[in-house]
Formats: structure tokens, C-alpha cells, sequence
């Protein structure tokens, strides 16, 4: 059995922040993930200034495809609303391989199925051990179902449901378009244009209304896309489409339990009004890395609960 100060299960933006900043501090650590990388992950990609002040990372530093927004167009109930700000657009397949290349050395790949406490360390499938432990797979986290599902049972209030499409297509318009409340869908849905012709297309709403009204994302998704292809900013629709459900920030989030962590969607970290999961997650990884090694309390609340008003503040 191999024996470290941490063990971060994941390695996503979470994990790899997580193992980033225990490294740079001196926490010998693994980093243990199920996939092989690079892998396809889907997500509309959204990264704010924060994001990359948080890894120090300059826009022309990175070596995968980053298209800039200089205005994102709102839409609500049929008012267009243009905002100037400054957001970025990736391409997970990419982003997650450039994180995990910074923590390369640390990384295992492992699926972690089993994890039990004893004498005050975390065994993990009795193949490692460790004194601190980081859940950071996402929505589905082992470390979430082995130690807190009991304990902090997740709120479906806070449930998100999506459907997207990533893939390579001639589009026309090169604006990020959100639009809210389309069909009465609880959330919104969303174009988002990305480097090397790539497009990012999707919808997501709130579960429970959704159920109550008696509605399928999917309904959702292909209202845009019949909207996307009456403009004429797409040609083709797009195939296989697939989705995924997530968490938004619950104010009755328990993110901590003895030397057990939880990071990202596996905490349930995502932004109330928009979603945006990456800024979070990337700012929870770095928090509770500081907390394991220089002792501090992990909380979360430098780690905003909305977006709205960092696009608003995020100006020329």
C-alpha cells in the first residue's frame, strides 16, 4: 500500500488546482483519477478573469484554443440585451490536459470504488493511504458517497439538468448568446462560439419545476436548436446529443468533515443564477489545499455564489 499526506480523487479543474497548490506547498499527494486524459468532458467551457488570475495563467500563456468574448448578448423574454464585459471561452478536452500536465508527476490513473477510516487515515481500495483526503470527481465524487452522502444529503431543489453539444461546425454568428426563460424553462440555454471553429450549444433548467411542468431538457435543446437553424447560425444540427445533471451552491453545504474534503460539483459548488462551475471549482481546489497545509478553516466564502455580477464588473 502506498502512504501519502493527501489523496485528491479526481482530476478535473478541482483536483488538479487541489494538487497543484499541495505540491506547491510542500503535501506529498496523489492525484487519482479514473480516465485516461485527455478526455471529453462535457461543459459550455466558461472561464472568467478570475479563473485566471486564480492559476496565474496570462491568456497568451496557454497552449490550447481561448476565444475571447468582449460582450456576451442577453435575452430575456424577447428584449435583447447586449453587456460589455470580458469571459472566455474553452474547450475541456484541452483545459483539463493542460491542468493536469502542471501536476503530471502526481497522477495515478485509478478508479477509486472503496474508501474506510482507520487510525485516523483514509484507504482508498487498500492500494493507498492517506492522512487528508479531497473529493473532487464531480456530481458522482466517491469521497461524497462514502463520507458525507449520509450526513450532508444533497438538497434536489439545487439540481440542475442539461443537454449540450460540443462539436466543429461552420457557424456564423461569433457572439456568446444566453437566452433566459425560453418555453418556461427554469435556466437558459446558450451559444457559445470557441476557437478553431468549434461550437458550444446547450440548455439547462432546474429539475423539480421542470418534472412539475411536466418537461424534458431535451424539449429545451431542440427548441434551440430549430431556433439556431431559422437564423441561419448553424447549417446542420448536431448529432448524439447527451447530458448530465450537476448542483448549484447550497447555502447548507458542508464542505469539510475531520480530513475529509470536498471540492467543485462534488460539494455542489456551481453559481445560483448561471451554473458557472469551473471558477468555483478551480477556487475550492486552491482553498482547501491552503487549509490542509497551513492549517486554516476551509470555508467557502470566498468562493462567490454568483455570477451576474462579476460579468457586470468585468469591464474594459
Amino acid at each position: 500500500m502506498k502512504t501519502f499526506d493527501a489523496a485528491v480523487v479526481g482530476a478535473g479543474p478541482a483536483g488538479t488546482a487541489c494538487a497543484g497548490e499541495l505540491k506547491r506547498l510542500g503535501v506529498e499527494t496523489v492525484l487519482l483519477d479514473k480516465a485516461d486524459f485527455p478526455r471529453n468532458k462535457l461543459c459550455a467551457g466558461w472561464i472568467t478573469p478570475e479563473v485566471l488570475k486564480d492559476l496565474n495563467l496570462d491568456v497568451e500563456d496557454y497552449p490550447g484554443g481561448m476565444t475571447q468574448f468582449n460582450r456576451i448578448k442577453f435575452h430575456v423574454h424577447g428584449v435583447c440585451l447586449p453587456v460589455m464585459t470580458r469571459q472566455y471561452s474553452i474547450q475541456r478536452f484541452e483545459f483539463d490536459d493542460w491542468m493536469l500536465s502542471r501536476v503530471k508527476s502526481l497522477f495515478c490513473r485509478h478508479k477509486v470504488s472503496n474508501i474506510t477510516e482507520k487510525n485516523n487515515r483514509y484507504i482508498l481500495d487498500d492500494k493507498f493511504c492517506a492522512r487528508y483526503i479531497i473529493g473532487a470527481g464531480g456530481t458522482h465524487c466517491p469521497v461524497y458517497r462514502a463520507l458525507f452522502s449520509t450526513s450532508s444529503p444533497r438538497d434536489r431543489k439545487t439540481l440542475i439538468v442539461t443537454m449540450e453539444k460540443e462539436y466543429q461546425t461552420e457557424y456564423t454568428e461569433k457572439d456568446c448568446h444566453l437566452w433566459f426563460f425560453d418555453h418556461r424553462l427554469p435556466g437558459y440555454s446558450w451559444y457559445v462560439p470557441k476557437a478553431g471553429g468549434h461550437l458550444n450549444i446547450g440548455a439547462g433548467g432546474k429539475a423539480l419545476p421542470m418534472n412539475r411542468k411536466g418537461q424534458h431538457i431535451r424539449y429545451h435543446f431542440e427548441a434551440l436548436v430549430k431556433k439556431l437553424l431559422k437564423k441561419g447560425w448553424i447549417s446542420t444540427p448536431p448529432s448524439h446529443v447527451k447530458g448530465y445533471a450537476y448542483y448549484l451552491r447550497d447555502s447548507d453545504v458542508r464542505p469539510c468533515m475531520g480530513n475529509a474534503y470536498l471540492t467543485g460539483d462534488a460539494a455542489g459548488l456551481a453559481t445560483r443564477d448561471m451554473g458557472e462551475g469551473i471558477g468555483p471549482a478551480v477556487k475550492s481546489g486552491i482553498l482547501a489545499a491552503r487549509s490542509i497545509a497551513l492549517g486554516r478553516p476551509y470555508t467557502l466564502k470566498k468562493i462567490k455564489q454568483y455570477s451576474l455580477p462579476g460579468i457586470l464588473m468585468s469591464r474594459f
